[in-house]
């Protein structure tokens, strides 16, 4: 709606803040139902009703999170065929309207996992990394809906290797601060060989090991510069992100952004954090040690 919206990036944020309370439910009954889809709302908190709601848009498929007063909302099918009737379901996938789905385990928590991440880091991806996610969301969705239809998905064999990908990616980024974390156990616990795992590997910028590094250094620098944190040692910052070694942790660093620890924590101090990266015209470590 025109006037309600907040352009930051690649996302669209509005809410009931830009209306009186006595008018919240109002237009957040006409946002849904306008830029969302035709539903019938009711609430027990029309008088004092609070909504917000952010939109990504990627270029294939859009993810978007809700958050709202209590309320109720049914979607007739008279609403569907009103709004968009070649979406009508026909096959075994209306069974899914209606049905809550869970998020807590499975294909279910990885998808809504996989989507937050997703949301709250897009505007730091170039459109080339959004397209490739956005593909693999879409993968993440269809194995669990697929899932919830009691059959086995029916996907091309490129679809579930980028799924198993997506898979991994999320265990090493919840396995990080483990110091035995290495190619071996992601195998293990994927009941995949590491083989199979480092061929997975092949078409990203970088192996197994150097992903796993390189996001504890990424961690341990987001750390670094956190002044709420300040008073937490280079060692302790190393061992809560996995690297067992202070002096290995600090050459990988160096290396990695072009100072030292204790350094890049002093000037970010100051405000003037440097946007490290590794050294221009390296190339990537392909080793599969």
């Amino acid at each position: 709606m025109a006037g309600t919206g907040v352009e930051r990036e690649r996302s669209v944020s509005v809410s009931t803040n830009s209306v009186s309370a006595r008018d919240g439910f109002e237009w957040w009954s006409g946002m849904v139902s306008e830029a969302v889809m035709p539903v019938s709302i009711t609430s027990e908190y029309t008088d004092r009703f609070r909504g917000a709601a952010t939109s990504l848009r990627l270029p294939q498929a859009e993810v978007s999170s809700f958050s709202f007063s209590p309320m109720s909302a049914e979607r007739t099918p008279a609403h569907v065929r009103r709004s968009d009737p070649e979406c009508y379901p026909h096959d075994r996938a209306d069974r899914l309207l209606g049905t809550r789905l869970s998020s807590r385990t499975g294909s279910g928590a990885l998808l809504a996992g996989y989507l937050s991440g997703l949301r709250e880091n897009a505007d730091h991806c170039d459109a080339e990394e959004l397209q490739r996610l956005g593909s693999v969301g879409v993968d993440l969705a269809t194995v669990f809906l697929a899932g919830q239809l009691d059959r086995p998905p029916v996907l091309p064999a490129e679809t579930r290797q980028q799924a198993l990908l997506a898979r991994i990616q999320a265990f090493i980024d919840h396995n990080l601060a483990d110091p035995d974390l290495a190619p071996a156990t992601i195998a293990a616990h994927h009941h995949i060989s590491v083989r199979l795992l480092h061929r997975l590997f092949q078409q990203e910028p970088k192996t197994v090991r150097a992903t796993i590094r390189r996001s504890r250094l990424e961690r341990s620098r987001a750390d670094l510069a956190d002044v709420r944190l300040g008073h937490r040692s280079i060692g302790e910052t190393a061992a809560r992100w996995g690297f067992r070694d202070q002096a290995d942790f600090s050459r990988a660093f160096r290396l990695a952004y072009g100072t030292t620890p204790s350094d890049f924590r002093r000037t970010a101090r100051f405000g003037q954090c440097p946007r490290g990266g590794p050294a221009s015209g390296s190339p990537p470590n392909r080793s599969q040690d």
